[in-house]
């Protein structure tokens, strides 16, 4: 992962940057990194939205409809039992990774299907007039929009913490928002919009202290640091695979077993059920009573496959190979006197928001692409954030393992010629 530093306007970046992985043998098990875009290798960096899949990965999701592609729970036939198997093999997988257990990992589509799961299932039954909501002026739209429902439904407030303009929490008087009326707290572990890493063990502590319950989204950091949910002590987390090498359309709620045994089903239909009468049913033991009607099986066997890689590789070798990376590129970027970059560098993770002067992300984007080099604009599913900040939008640069510093490089020399071109000197 040595650099190649073109002649820059300002202070170019110094000193050497060693990998900790061996990134050319990690890429060569992503197919799609191979790819040429106009006879440009891609350079992907949009990994806050999505991750690539490595060939693991793919083999297993393959396998699984060429060779068992049979619903799972309700057959005794051969590959029925085997998707089964692997099926619940693969929720084993994901509680080992968080430290959980397994009947404490209810499979969902994503990170939002996993938070509405708490909002409907728990929020419509618990909240009320009086009682309070609190989440974070940073979260993500899927961590919104459930609690602005629940709270217009039962009557409860929903409250947030300001965000700051250096990208960070306002948690200079958090007794001013966490209250003896809190009853669940909803926040993010890593902002998708700035990278920032919140603090998050501190923010369950004050929840705990007013017995609120705590729900940890962790669609941005379980892809990038270790997740001991035993040593965080949050109430819920919700992640998605697709965003750590796994298959779209796969995600996870962990709750504790007391809580899921208390909750009830977020979804009715097949499969979640023991007995069915005309006039009532009973539910099957959790997690099963969750995940109602065939469920995404290819996708959960995929995702016990990323998590494999992911083990093979190390979290904390991941973490530390990330920071290397973003230390980096910001160092690239502050070399760029044109460029502004948000949020809070000692506290990040591998994203970067930034805007050029005088230029909208959108057609950045665009002349960026005419390089293959993929980064998102726009506000990030985050408006709250952008009118925090004062901009409509910004330019993002996401890394994951996979990424390197020539690609950094490739980046910074691309947004010069993006600024010469539409320079109005």
């Amino acid at each position: 992962m040595e650099s190649g530093h073109d002649v820059r306007r300002g202070e170019a970046p110094t000193g050497n940057v060693v990998s900790l992985l061996d990134v050319r043998d990690i890429r060569s098990h992503f197919p799609i990194l191979s790819q040429r875009i106009r006879n440009k290798p891609l350079v992907y960096l949009d990994n806050a939205a999505t991750s690539q899949k490595p060939r693991q990965v793919i083999e297993k999701v393959t396998e699984f409809y060429s060779e068992y592609n049979a619903n799972v729970h309700r057959t005794i036939y051969h590959i029925g039992e085997k998707a089964t198997y692997e099926y619940e093999e693969a929720r084993k997988k994901v509680a080992r990774f968080i430290h959980a257990t397994h009947r404490s990992i209810v499979f969902t589509r994503g990170t939002t299907e996993a938070i509405n799961l708490v909002a409907y299932a728990w929020g419509r039954h618990h909240l009320g007039p009086g009682d309070e909501i609190l989440i974070t002026e940073m979260e993500h739209h899927s961590n919104i929009i459930p609690w602005q429902l629940v709270a217009k439904d039962t009557g409860a407030s929903l409250r947030y913490i300001p965000l700051k303009k250096d990208g960070m929490l306002d948690l200079t008087a958090p007794e001013k928002y966490v209250t003896k009326k809190t009853k669940i707290m909803a926040f993010i572990y890593q902002s998708n919009a700035l990278g920032t890493i919140n603090p998050v063990k501190q923010l369950i502590q004050y929840g705990k202290d007013v017995g609120a319950l705590v729900l940890l989204d962790g669609a941005q950091s379980v892809p990038h640091f270790p997740t001991d949910v035993e040593e965080l002590g949050c109430d819920f987390l919700a992640f998605s695979g697709h965003k750590m090498m796994g298959p779209s359309g796969i995600g996870v709620l962990y709750a504790s077993p007391d809580l899921l045994e208390s909750m009830d089903p977020f979804m009715g239909g097949g499969e979640m059920i023991t007995t069915v009468s005309m006039e009532r049913a009973t539910w099957k033991e959790i997690p099963w009573k969750f995940e109602a009607g065939t469920p995404n099986i290819a996708q959960a066997i995929g995702l016990g496959a990323a998590i494999d890689v992911l083990n093979e590789i190390g979290m904390d070798t991941i973490q530390k190979q990330d920071q290397l990376l973003t230390r980096y590129a910001l160092e690239v970027l502050k070399s760029i006197p044109e460029v502004t970059i948000y949020g809070d560098s000692l506290h990040r993770g591998p994203v970067i928001s930034f805007n050029v002067n005088g230029i909208h992300p959108h057609d950045l984007a665009q002349i960026l692409d005419r390089d293959a080099i993929a980064v998102r604009a726009g506000h990030h599913c985050a408006q709250p954030t952008m009118n925090r900040l004062g901009v409509t939008a910004t330019t993002r640069a996401s890394f994951y393992l996979y990424n390197n510093t020539e690609e950094i490089d490739l980046l910074g020399d691309a947004i010069l010629r993006a600024i010469d071109f539409l320079s109005p000197n």
